[in-house]
């Protein structure tokens, strides 16, 4: 998992509240295998003016030119703002894989869906949750400043506004050990490999009769 400790760049608004998580990946793009490629089906029912499907080429699609991901002023955000309760409904962890392959790195909320608050630290994306009056006014700035954009650092729990206002953010001291060390369940367990080696050698020491063949 690519480590996250600084992220500069513009925001892209979703002025929407009780996302679900098949609004962000539709039910039928589940069917696809890999982890990767999700991106292009990132919020598939509202990009696109006609169905979806998985692999198909999503290139030749008419696109819905008032949803905010396909307006270029919104080109290249990596940062999303948007509305309570993101990301609820079904636990599906093809939402935040969808949301990091477009380029979403960091989101900016009210409140978060429970699950998927999870999920997001497990797949290197940061989900901030500021108080609804600061989101209000983000709102507004983004709408009235092209090109808006925001720092987030994660090792001081700072949000930078371009007028250099500072916004406090709170989150858990092991989700942040781990996004800024980029570490998932995997990764943690690995940082142990010497001792698990070590218990594994010394099991086969006391223990041969359970690693005999038959």
């Amino acid at each position: 998992m690519q480590a996250f400790n600084h992220l500069d760049s513009k925001v892209v608004p979703l002025d929407r509240a009780n996302v679900d998580t098949d609004a962000i990946l539709p039910k039928q793009f589940l069917m696809i295998i890999e982890r990767s490629g999700f991106g292009p089906h990132l919020f598939d029912e509202w990009r696109y003016l006609a169905h979806g499907e998985p692999y198909q080429d999503c290139s030749k699609r008419p696109i819905n030119l008032t949803f905010p991901l396909n307006q270029p002023r919104f080109e290249g955000a990596n940062i999303l703002l948007t509305r309570g309760n993101f990301g609820c409904g079904s636990s599906r962890e093809h939402a935040p894989w969808a949301l990091y392959d477009w380029g979403i790195r960091a989101i900016i909320a009210p409140s978060f869906a429970e699950i998927f608050h999870g999920n997001c630290f497990k797949n290197g994306l940061l989900p901030i949750v500021l108080d609804e009056k600061i989101i209000d006014r983000l709102f507004a700035s983004v709408e009235s400043s092209p090109g808006y954009a925001l720092k987030i650092y994660l090792e001081f729990q700072e949000v930078l506004l371009p007028d250099s206002t500072r916004i406090k953010f709170d989150i858990d001291p092991f989700r942040k050990h781990c996004l800024l060390n980029g570490l998932d369940e995997v990764g943690m367990t690995l940082t142990q490999s010497k001792t698990i080696k070590s218990f594994e050698t010394r099991r086969r020491e006391l223990e041969p009769w359970l690693f005999e063949r038959g």
